[in-house]
């Protein structure tokens, strides 16, 4: 596995590669939202069902707009929204036509973030775009905390891996429907 500076990270991306970095609480492993072949090899890596879908994190709202579709939510909503990013707050959106079963697994809306972590938005800057972001760990297992923790998981398997500082937060991103406003997890 190489260890990638954030600059270096958009090649690995655009060539279809699943890379780990750190987020606002654990470890990420990601890739390209537009590459449903490096979608489909993160989730055997993972062991994660194509079912349950993935989380997309954003530098910034508009890198959102090509995969949710804001025109299902009232002004209010929206508000709503944009009144906790940047932030660890996840919220279930309306998903564009067309949008990858993979992303969005059996469901009609994705769950997505804009974050704050700086980390997280130079990857973001880097490929133009969101990324796939789930936790580095196999499913039902811990989610990695450090480099080392990436690398007895992933080592031989993951393209590249991003070392920088985790966020502030010691639990994940509290998830909100966006049309109801309901807690799905609080964080």
């Amino acid at each position: 596995m190489l260890e990638v500076l954030p600059a270096e990270v958009a090649e690995l991306i655009e060539q279809g590669g699943i890379i780990a970095y750190p987020t606002e609480a654990v470890y990420g492993l990601g890739c390209d939202p537009d590459n449903d072949e490096a979608i489909h090899q993160l989730l055997q890596i993972k062991q994660r069902p194509w079912h349950k879908g993935l989380i997309l994190v954003a530098g910034d709202y508009q890198q959102l707009l090509p995969y949710i579709d804001e025109s299902q939510l009232s002004v209010e909503q929206l508000a709503f929204v944009h009144s906790k990013w940047p932030g660890p707050f996840t919220f279930i959106m309306p998903i564009k036509p067309g949008l990858s079963k993979l992303l969005s697994g059996t469901f009609d809306s994705i769950a997505v973030r804009v974050t704050s972590h700086i980390g997280v938005k130079g990857l973001c800057a880097a490929i133009n775009k969101p990324i796939v972001s789930t936790s580095a760990n196999l499913s039902g297992q811990e989610p990695a905390l450090s480099p080392i923790a990436v690398r007895q998981q992933f080592e031989g398997i993951i393209a590249g891996l991003v070392v920088g500082e985790l966020g502030s937060q010691t639990a994940p991103s509290t998830i909100i429907d966006a049309k109801s406003g309901n807690i799905i997890r609080k964080g």
